[in-house]
């Protein structure tokens, strides 16, 4: 049984989807973004509104940028899909993964939805998103392997900073973030993201 969820309910339908299957609704569907949760619920979110998609460029474009200059991984865009270990499919809005993590994949798993939770994850809410679910993400990035976290959200300005074996940190309207250890000499400029 999956369960699709949309914006304001929940509609139940007996679908099942194999792998595959899942990632060739993705592939045909390009004007939605999915994801699965490990339990196998499946999640369709509209496209973002212009603003947000504006703000999620920009936070993308820097970090391309200093991974350009280290060349230390490869980063990923909102239409990047990871499957985690715990089976879920998730799509963060920014990420990045080690590149010997990446290169140890091969041709067809980088072709797919990478097996790997990625190493660094972003999740920039907008206006529809639920903080709480989008909280539970960020939890379940960090119990997948993910070394860093950040979930920017612009409603309440702030941004809670999730670490492996930590308590979420929360920062009220910063103007920067540090990649820390993680990103090493990675800034973010909040200006024109938050």
């Amino acid at each position: 049984m999956i369960t699709i969820q949309f914006p304001t309910n929940s509609i139940e339908l007996s679908i099942n989807l194999t792998d595959e299957q899942f990632f060739q609704l993705c592939q045909h569907n390009r004007d939605y973004q999915f994801e699965r949760t490990a339990s196998g619920e499946l999640i369709i979110m509209p496209p973002t509104g212009s603003e947000t998609s504006r703000r999620n460029a920009d936070l993308t474009s820097q970090l391309r940028v200093w991974n350009h200059e280290t060349k230390l991984g490869v980063v990923f865009d909102s239409s990047g899909g990871f499957t985690l270990p715990n089976g879920a499919d998730r799509s963060p809005d920014a990420s990045w993964v080690k590149k010997e993590r990446w290169d140890a994949l091969t041709p067809e798993q980088k072709d797919s939805f990478a097996p790997l939770c990625p190493d660094f994850v972003v999740e920039l809410r907008s206006r529809t998103d639920s903080l709480k679910k989008l909280q539970e993400k960020m939890q379940e990035y960090i119990d997948n392997g993910a070394k860093l976290g950040w979930l920017i959200d612009r409603q309440n300005q702030r941004v809670e900073i999730y670490r492996p074996g930590q308590d979420v940190e929360i920062i009220q309207n910063p103007r920067t973030l540090s990649g820390e250890e993680v990103l090493p000499g990675f800034v973010l400029d909040l200006a024109e993201i938050m």
